[in-house]
Formats: structure tokens, C-alpha cells, sequence
């Protein structure tokens, strides 16, 4: 008697966890489904129904989906045969589903049907068209920015009597680098070099920021301290955070006295001077341009430069650049570099080939070299 009130008992639980499982998928949001291997729906949750508008048990799997013929790339087929999962998207009454489908085994484990789950993700994709569209547009002024930046920088060449030429590489699609050339008068040129923290296109306004700026005073202020003294002053008037600043090292030539008087405004990549003497660093302090001092005074030095004499500007992307073993480039194997340069080199060029084959993976920072040579 209590054998058969516990296989009643059991029965009972079996039954009542079979309806379980029915409530579970009649409750789910998603559409399910269960497919034979003749492709015909053995079983559809109620949520798939109620969409759908009827009942689709017993019809073939894709004619409730609108198609008169079998999808070309039939998953349950694919679950069935291989007993692996399956996935792929599915276009139903204007909406976009993801479908995964799994195997469904019998009590022996044989494969018999796949089950599919379909999980509505219109709002998804067209969040990701939308975005995709965004950043399309965003991919374009980005070009736009970036071809602009590359259009404002100085014309190589001559300058009177001294002579420019550059290397200019960013490492993103916009630069935190800038550099500009400018004839104040008839006898003065004026070059400077700057890095702005960061990069992107907030470091890029920056730069837009210094050469404006720089244009617009160059004819104002003939003394390097006084200019960079009146820049700063004008970068606190744009009220940023203490966290964007730059430095800046700036010259102007006096072409028909060859002296060359500078000042440095925090700019730790100190400018080189190579002549028949050898080499010398313009070593000078300053502090960049930033919003922690409301006044800054800069301290200007002078050197005599003659005939055949080269400056060699750049930003710390060029030491800092780093090889497979972490090592930084360093300021010695530039020294060393510029050493090389013979009379049929290019000493820009020596120098872009031996930060490339330097250079290991992803450039991690913008850089800039610019040469001023003394012609007369």
C-alpha cells in the first residue's frame, strides 16, 4: 500500500515538474520553438503564438516566418546534424531577431529536434545603425580636422637666409604637436615649437589655440619673452582646468645679424645646435603655459649663429619612443644620429628611418622635428 501511495506521489512530481517547464517557456519573453529534423514545429511557447497571431504547431518551420521555401542557411539542420549549437539573425514581421538554436535529446541521447530561442534586438541594431552612421560622420570631420592641421603647417623651404625642413607624425588621426615658421619683419623670422598635454582632438584646439595666438602678436611683440608672456596671458583669459596646459620654445632669427634669441617655456626637449664646432644643447628653463601662475616672466638668451649653422626643434615623442625591450630612444642616440649626417644626407630623414626601425608597435605619442638651417 505505501509502495503504490509513493509511486502515485511520484507520478505526481514528474507531472507536476513537466508542467513547470511548459510555464517557464509559456513565461519567457523570447519566442520559443522546437523544430524536427523533417523541419516541422513540435512545440511553440505562447509568447511566440500570441505574436504571431495563431497557432503554429505542426507547420513547417519557416513558412510561419513568411518564406515560401527553407531558409538557405537552416540552423535546426545544422544543431541536428553536428549537435552543437547554432546562431544566427532572422527578419520577422519588421523586426530583427537573434536565433540561437540548441540541440534536444532524447532519453538515449540521440539528437531528434533543435529548440530555438529567438530574442527580439530591433532596438540593438538600430541603435548600432545609428551609431555606426554617428561615427561615420565623426570618421569624416576627424579627416577634415586632421588634413586642415596638416595644411596650416610652415612651407618647407626658404626663409630669407635661413632654410626648413621637418618631420611631422601624430600618433592618432590629430596632434597635441605644433610647430609654425613666420617672417615678422624684413630681417626677423620667428619659429617655435609646442606640445599640448594629451592628444585628440582636445589637444588639436589647442594647437589651433598657440597658432593663433602667435600669428596674431608676432608683428606686436619682437622679443620671444615678452611673446610667450602675452600668450600665457591670453590662455588664462580661456578659464580651463588646471589639467591643460603646453610648453612652447620660441625663437626668432635676426637673418641679418645670424643671432638667434629664444625662451623656453617648460619645453623639456632641448633644441640642438650643430655647427663645425659640434654639437650644443640651448639649454633654458620656463614654465609652460598653464592656469597655476597668473603671471609668468621668461628669461631670454642669445647665440651667434653662422653660415652653414643648424638647429635641429622636436618634441619629447621622439626620446620617449620605445623598442620591443621598453627602452626609451633617449637623447644620446639622437646626438648620435645628428653625428652621422654627412654632406649627402638628409638629417630628417636619418632621423625618421632610425625612429622607425626603432619604433616597436603602436606609436604611443605624437612627434615633430623641424631643421633650421643657416644659408648665408
Amino acid at each position: 500500500m505505501l509502495s503504490e501511495n509513493r509511486e502515485v506521489k511520484h507520478e505526481g512530481k514528474i507531472k507536476s515538474h513537466k508542467r513547470l517547464t511548459y510555464d517557464i517557456l509559456d513565461g519567457m519573453v523570447d519566442w520559443v520553438r522546437v523544430i524536427d529534423e523533417n523541419g516541422m514545429i513540435i512545440y511553440a511557447n505562447k509568447t511566440m503564438e500570441k505574436c504571431l497571431g495563431k497557432k503554429i504547431v505542426g507547420e513547417k518551420c519557416y513558412e510561419v516566418l513568411g518564406k515560401n521555401r527553407p531558409c538557405k542557411t537552416c540552423i535546426t539542420k545544422k544543431t541536428i546534424k553536428a549537435g552543437v549549437g547554432q546562431k544566427k539573425e532572422e527578419y520577422v514581421n519588421g523586426k530583427i531577431f537573434s536565433v540561437k538554436s540548441s540541440p534536444v535529446r532524447d532519453v538515449n541521447g540521440n539528437i531528434y529536434a533543435a529548440v530555438e530561442v529567438f530574442r527580439d534586438v530591433t532596438r540593438e541594431r538600430k541603435l548600432e545603425q545609428q551609431l555606426l552612421k554617428k561615427n561615420e560622420k565623426m570618421s569624416k570631420d576627424l579627416e577634415f580636422a586632421r588634413a586642415l592641421q596638416k595644411k596650416i603647417l610652415p612651407t618647407k623651404g626658404r626663409y630669407g637666409s635661413i632654410e626648413i625642413d621637418y618631420l611631422y607624425r601624430p600618433s592618432e588621426m590629430l596632434s597635441g604637436d605644433m610647430f609654425d615658421v613666420f617672417n615678422i619683419d624684413g630681417e626677423h623670422t620667428g619659429i617655435y615649437i609646442s606640445d599640448v598635454v594629451g592628444h585628440g582632438v582636445t589637444a588639436s584646439m589647442m594647437t589651433m589655440f598657440v597658432r593663433q595666438t602667435m600669428r596674431s602678436i608676432k608683428s606686436e611683440i619682437l622679443s620671444p619673452a615678452e611673446a610667450i608672456s602675452e600668450l600665457h596671458k591670453r590662455f588664462l583669459d580661456l578659464h580651463l582646468d588646471d589639467d591643460k596646459y603646453f610648453t612652447i620654445f620660441y625663437g626668432v632669427m635676426n637673418r641679418r645679424y645670424n643671432t638667434f634669441t629664444y625662451v623656453n617655456g617648460g619645453h623639456n626637449s632641448v633644441p640642438i645646435v650643430l655647427n663645425n664646432e659640434g654639437l650644443k644643447l640651448l639649454e633654458s628653463r620656463g614654465y609652460p603655459v598653464c592656469s597655476l601662475f597668473e603671471k609668468i616672466e621668461y628669461q631670454e638668451s642669445t647665440i651667434k649663429l653662422e653660415k652653414g649653422d643648424k638647429v635641429l626643434f622636436y618634441t619629447d615623442g621622439i626620446v620617449e619612443a620605445k623598442n620591443s625591450k621598453e627602452e626609451q630612444f633617449g637623447l644620446d642616440r639622437l646626438l648620435d644620429i645628428i653625428k652621422k649626417e654627412g654632406k649627402n644626407t638628409n638629417l630628417i630623414n636619418l632621423i625618421e628611418n632610425e625612429i622607425d626601425g626603432f619604433n616597436f608597435g603602436y606609436q604611443e605619442d605624437d612627434y615633430a622635428v623641424i631643421k633650421m638651417k643657416v644659408l648665408e
